[in-house]
């Protein structure tokens, strides 16, 4: 058989196995990149299939197209009301926090490996920065619903800290390789990287959000102008000495909070490029370890490892978020504890050996150690973390599937369509249901058969609805349909009693004799919360009150709306 026989073939074989994988991930709890990087190295030299693969500059350009694309999904994803809460601290993890863990982790891999400073210190750069495949992948592949503060401060610090890993791993390479220049050019670059990375990121993002927005095109066109556009953004800002990998995110984020139909012809796509991104990267990345010459330094790299998740990661976060924001410890906990290291650490690994530095295969092994115990440890146990720490929201009822009607460019109807699980709407007639008053039910459908809906039509369990609204009437039509289970759930979480933001604390006070301070009696329930946990409330805050807790329940924008009570 040909070579690009054999291409198409192995190619299409390894990218199937990676897929139908997904499913046994769902099954096991294995984390799905783990799977990923475990098929590329059953399919290299020493595994089963027997690939010779060892061309890293190739390895090197293939992790650079596919972090790429990842950012730039994860970036249109991303929603810029998120970052009202979590930049600042994102911001200080994706520097400070980065600078101490390499710091950290470099002084560990010195004694552990016997290495000169400046050696140990390049271990620690290539690890010091979570992967944001790794990241993304974990958090939305597991189903795990984050209370605001924690999941978008962790989503935006790893779409964010790649230029501190990068600009701390060329800066070592360079000493080793004996070119470094003076401290004003390292400081030069340093600016060059962050600085050139933010203006063109969010300023070419702006003009292509508003390009794709503008022009018309064949829907399947709108998400290749969209990579198009990104990879032009990614190369010239890397050409300018900036980080590409912080201007495409940056790009995606722009594109993505744009309203405008083209993001439902983008988002489907981008999701499918990102997945087929991670998937080629690990598998590629899996191709190029030696399972024994990676044991050579398996139980060294396995203490920096382990110092790693249970050392340098908690030390760095608790140093960069806890002195200057207002978390919550079990929340710096849970943001310790997922510092996940993915692709990125593998692929700065490669700097060494396309750099010549010496025993440059201790720097690639010994990155592949940590990237696995990490994804096995932390990935693996992210959902019971979660719960453990009380970070985690209870499940709510979402429309199943969504979709614009494309009637209006800006805030368009949708058909959102809901499964009638709950008992307590059987046999409801359509009229007593309390629709949001812009909402309306466009079609019923019973056993796979399309009913017309009147007012006097009852609902039965499995019913589906087809209801044409906006997005703003999304949280009435989730209470709406929600069903006993999640009613229960709910109801442990935020308490069975529910309070209007603007409620008044001297009547609560009243009614439930409890004692207030001076002044805090015309004060609103809703601002006597956002004073107790320092500005910024999200849904799933949790303030102890003379014995009672109240839990932010809604939110509209910035402003409580709703607040539950909790006796225990």
């Amino acid at each position: 058989m040909d070579t690009i026989n054999t291409l198409f073939l192995l190619s299409g074989f390894l990218i199937a196995l990676s897929v139908l994988a997904s499913r046994l991930s769902t099954l096991v709890g294995v984390p799905l990149l783990l799977l990923f990087l475990g098929l590329g190295m059953l399919a290299g030299e020493e595994g089963v299939l027997g690939i010779q693969f060892d061309d890293y500059p190739l390895a090197f350009l293939i992790g650079h197209l596919a972090l790429a694309m990842i950012l730039l999904d994860g970036g249109l994803r991303t929603r810029l009301k998120t970052f009202r809460v979590g930049f600042r601290p994102a911001l200080s993890l994706a520097t400070l926090g980065v600078f101490v863990t390499s710091a950290l982790v470099g002084l560990i891999a010195m004694w552990v490996f016997g290495l000169s400073l400046v050696q140990g210190l390049l271990v620690g750069a290539i690890v010091g920065s979570t992967d944001a495949a790794a990241v993304f992948s974990m958090l939305g592949g597991r189903g795990i619903n984050l209370n605001e503060r924690v999941g978008a401060t962790l989503e935006i610090e790893s779409g964010t800290n790649d230029p501190m890993a990068i600009f701390l791993t060329l800066m070592l390479v360079e000493v080793l390789v004996g070119e470094i220049g003076g401290w004003l050019d390292t400081a030069l670059f340093f600016l060059q990287q962050f600085g050139v990375g933010i203006a063109l990121g969010l300023g070419a993002g702006w003009l292509i959000a508003r390009l794709i927005s503008w022009v018309d095109l064949a829907p399947g066109l709108y998400s290749l102008l969209a990579l198009a556009l990104g990879f032009c953004v990614f190369g010239a800002t890397s050409a300018l000495g900036g980080s590409g990998f912080l201007a495409i995110y940056l790009t995606g984020l722009m594109i993505g909070n744009r309203p405008g139909r083209h993001l439902n012809f983008i988002l489907p796509v981008h999701d499918g490029l990102a997945w087929l991104s991670q998937i080629g990267l690990f598998l590629v990345l899996g191709l190029l370890v030696n399972p024994s010459e990676m044991m050579v330094y398996a139980l060294p790299a396995a203490v920096v490892a382990l110092a790693l998740i249970f050392v340098a990661r908690p030390l760095a976060v608790v140093i960069a978020i806890k002195p200057f924001f207002r978390f919550r410890w079990r929340e710096v906990g849970f943001i310790a504890w997922v510092g996940l290291r993915g692709a990125v650490p593998i692929v700065l690994a490669i700097f060494p050996v396309i750099g010549g530095v010496e025993n440059a295969a201790l720097y690639f092994n010994v990155a592949f150690a940590v990237v696995l115990l990490s994804l096995l440890i932390q990935g693996g146990s992210l959902p019971w973390v979660a719960k453990t720490l009380r970070v985690e929201l209870p499940p709510s009822v979402t429309p199943k599937r969504r979709g614009p009607l494309g009637i209006q460019h800006d805030n368009d109807f949708e058909m959102f369509v809901y499964h009638v699980e709950s008992t307590d709407l059987e046999e409801v007639p359509i009229r007593l249901l309390r629709f949001p008053s812009g909402a309306i039910i466009a079609a019923l459908f019973r056993d796979g058969v399309m009913v017309h809906p009147k007012g006097s039509t009852q609902l039965q369990r499995g019913d589906v609805l087809c209801v044409i609204g906006r997005s703003d009437d999304l949280p009435a039509l989730n209470r709406l349909f929600n069903g006993d289970a999640t009613l229960r759930r709910q109801s442990a979480f935020f308490g069975a009693f529910n309070f209007n933001g603007d409620a008044r604390l001297g009547d609560i006070a009243e009614a439930y004799g409890l004692t207030l301070s001076p002044g805090e009696h015309d004060m609103t329930l809703a601002d006597f919360i956002s004073l107790r946990v320092g500005g910024h409330p999200v849904v799933g805050d949790d303030v102890d009150w003379h014995g009672i807790h109240w839990v932010v329940n809604e939110m509209d924008g910035n402003r409580v709306t709703r607040v539950g009570l909790r006796l225990y």
